[in-house]
């Protein structure tokens, strides 16, 4: 466990080196929560309330989604494809580690790393520009700290999966930018998955996107309440088991037919 730890520190330290990017990334995502935060403005037209969220609930589920996102988001699905392109991943194989589990705790230290330079600064900075109700409820916290580090495992498990494709695609860009569409469309990021017609939320339903964005910011801003939170996590705590079938399935074929492009 000791190795694992200590690519999380890696990985951590070698974001630090490049924080100046992440300070400016702030101001991107505060532009990004205006832009929205007016374009809700005038769909609300002085409504109360649509689909049960007020406008203050709103913009408090766009600003925590879009913070939310620099902790679970990573790239390790394309860090993986230039591996396998480059042959890297041969050496990567040989050494005293799972190849996958050295990826994920990379990706946690990116994350880790994101939240306390990213996230955090960020909805400070959002609180005092946009009328965001952070909750007094400790239990919601408790919720959301459990249902974000759940994001975070789904968000992963899909980008391995995404990543381990390359062993049979050889060139997967455009899965992968398909992939992060998708993922921001489905997820609930851009839009709340209760503003979806009935046959599409069902279909949502069955899919795991909407344990990345949707299912967090949804229990922050208290759009879940009672039963409906712990419903939430078990669906996200499913998921992230059920994820784990297919990696190992095409994990263990993938090395099998591994061909090294490069090196």
């Amino acid at each position: 466990m000791d190795k694992y730890i200590e690519m999380i520190r890696i990985r951590f330290l070698m974001m630090l080196a490049y924080r100046t990017n992440y300070y400016s990334g702030i101001l991107i995502y505060a532009i990004n929560i205006g832009a929205y935060y007016f374009l809700w403005s005038a769909i609300y037209g002085g409504k109360e309330n649509i689909q049960g969220l007020s406008m203050t609930q709103m913009t408090t589920y766009v600003a925590v989604s879009w913070m939310a996102r620099a902790f679970y988001f990573n790239n390790i699905d394309r860090e993986m494809a230039m591996e396998i392109k480059d042959g890297k991943v041969a050496v990567e194989l040989i050494k005293p580690y799972n190849y996958l589990g050295m990826k994920m705790m990379q990706g946690l230290g990116e994350g880790i790393f994101r939240l306390l330079f990213f996230s955090i600064p960020g909805m400070v900075i959002v609180w005092f520009l946009f009328p965001i109700d952070l909750s007094g409820h400790v239990q919601t916290w408790i919720y959301f700290s459990f249902s974000i580090i759940f994001s975070f495992i789904v968000n992963t498990q899909i980008n391995l999966l995404t990543g381990i494709t390359t062993f049979f695609l050889f060139n997967n860009d455009g899965l992968i930018r398909a992939k992060r569409v998708i993922i921001d469309l489905f997820s609930g990021l851009l839009l709340p998955i209760s503003f979806y017609p009935l046959w599409a939320q069902d279909l949502m339903g069955y899919l795991p996107f909407q344990a990345i964005s949707y299912i967090p910011s949804m229990i922050f801003t208290e759009g879940f309440t009672g039963s409906e939170v712990v419903t939430a996590l078990v669906t996200q705590l499913i998921w992230s088991l059920l994820l784990f079938i297919p990696i190992v399935f095409l994990w263990n074929v993938a090395k099998k037919k591994m061909v090294i492009q490069g090196g």
